[in-house]
C-alpha cells in the first residue's frame, strides 16, 4: 500500500507547513543533505516522509523530529507564551535536492 493511499492526499498536504530558513538550517542542508521544515503538531515520521516525497517529488532517506518549546513573552502587563511547535529534519537520498525557488 502506498503512502498516498494510506493517508490521503488532502491529509498529506496539511502535514508540511513551511520551510525553516535560518543559519543553522542552511548549514545542515549544505553539510548533510537535510532540509528543515515546520510540520503539524500531530504529524508522525511516516506522514512527514510521505508528504515531502509527494510535494517535492524526491526520495527521502530518514526523518528526525524535534519538539520546540514556545518562549515566554510579555503581552503588555500579562506574561504569556508562544505556541509549541514541531520541527522535522528530512534527509534526502544521494543525488536528490529540493529547489524552493522553482515554481511549477
Amino acid at each position: 500500500m502506498t503512502a498516498v493511499k494510506k493517508y490521503g492526499i488532502e491529509q498529506l498536504m496539511n502535514v508540511v507547513l513551511a520551510p525553516v530558513v535560518s543559519e543553522k538550517s542552511t548549514f545542515v542542508a549544505d553539510r548533510n543533505r537535510q532540509y528543515v521544515f515546520r510540520v503539524a503538531d500531530r504529524a508522525t515520521k511516516p506522514e512527514i516522509k510521505a508528504a515531502v516525497e509527494l510535494m517535492f517529488k524526491t526520495k527521502v532517506d530518514s526523518v528526525t523530529v524535534s519538539n520546540v518549546k514556545g518562549k515566554p513573552r510579555r503581552f503588555g502587563r500579562v506574561m504569556g507564551r508562544r505556541r509549541n511547535w514541531k520541527k522535522a529534519y528530512v534527509r534526502l537520498a544521494a543525488g536528490q535536492e529540493i529547489n524552493f525557488a522553482a515554481t511549477e
